[in-house]
């Protein structure tokens, strides 16, 4: 009889903590939807960096459907405001053909812009990822990348 209470006992404190948890777990979405709606209103005001979030969450399909293309779209709205994380996301969506059709050029034209504003093992990361894509590019494309990078830089 003893060993059937402290089976109950044992039960009920395990359900009770799994009730705690499940509110907590409840909270956490209803705070994640909560950020993502912060997020969303801050990038439609204009917020480079919160263009730069959305971007991320869409491309990853974190608290938000995935969705390349409106990854691809708030990207580019941070990355031509001058976002070195856009850029760089912006650059492999190309690379890919990731909600944008696949263009090496222009991937090649992003990560050169995002590596050349990046700093220490950033920079050399990216500058390597510049290269790779390179690597599946003929020299006149990259001189072509090269002049749209340039050409973005001056205009800024």
């Amino acid at each position: 009889m003893r060993r059937t209470i402290g089976v109950i006992a044992i039960a009920l404190s395990v359900y009770s903590g799994g009730t705690v948890g499940a509110g907590a777990a409840r909270r956490a979405v209803g705070s994640a939807a909560s950020s993502v709606t912060v997020v969303i209103a801050r990038a439609e005001r204009g917020d480079v960096v919160a263009e730069a979030q959305l971007g991320q969450l869409y491309s990853t399909g974190r608290d938000v459907p995935q969705d390349y293309y409106e990854a691809a779209k708030w990207f580019y709205r941070a990355a031509t405001r001058g976002h070195g994380g856009a850029q760089y996301a912006l650059g492999m969506l190309y690379n890919k053909g990731k909600g944008v059709r696949r263009d090496y050029v222009l991937s090649y034209m992003w990560l050169n812009l995002s590596a050349a504003q990046a700093v220490g093992n950033d920079r050399d990361f990216k500058a390597r990822m510049r290269d790779a894509i390179a690597s599946k590019m003929t020299p006149r494309q990259v001189q072509a990348a090269q002049e749209l990078a340039l050409d973005w830089y001056k205009s800024r």
